[in-house]
């Protein structure tokens, strides 16, 4: 909390977490009203991506579905185009990104969009994260 009120670190880091989480969520409403639920899907893994550290996701079509705002048949006949062209593997709910440059392709411009500004706003891999914590874990 002290931290917080000194105007450190912590409180540019959550102000710019908050503004990444503001674009997402503007950027998401003007694609769930303008895009294809296909175009929704593909913005939806590679963004869900981003932030993992594979190219593996466990997620049911029910809830991806519920994400997205739409009916599970549309995100199952979505899926299914884009295992068709070889993009995704989807079974039992575990969803392969096999071909992460044609899922880019298939997405609509607003994948770019949040990814430009999360990436200006926290230019923080993953990988980089870890690496940090791993550094300031005490040793055993």
């Amino acid at each position: 909390k002290e931290e917080f009120h000194r105007h450190g670190d912590l409180l540019e880091l959550v102000l710019r977490y908050t503004q990444s989480l503001f674009t997402q969520m503007a950027q998401t409403a003007v694609c769930n009203r303008h895009h294809s639920i296909d175009q929704q899907l593909c913005r939806w893994l590679l963004l869900s991506m981003d932030r993992l550290n594979g190219n593996e996701l466990v997620m049911t079509q029910e809830l991806i579905a519920n994400m997205l705002g739409v009916r599970r048949e549309g995100v199952t006949e979505a899926a299914g185009k884009l295992q068709k062209l070889g993009i995704i593997e989807y079974h039992r709910g575990r969803i392969t990104i096999l071909d992460r440059k044609q899922l880019e392709q298939q997405s609509c411009e607003c994948y770019a969009v949040v990814k430009t500004e999360t990436d200006r706003l926290l230019p923080y891999s993953i990988g980089h994260l870890a690496a940090c914590a791993e550094r300031r874990a005490p040793a055993e």
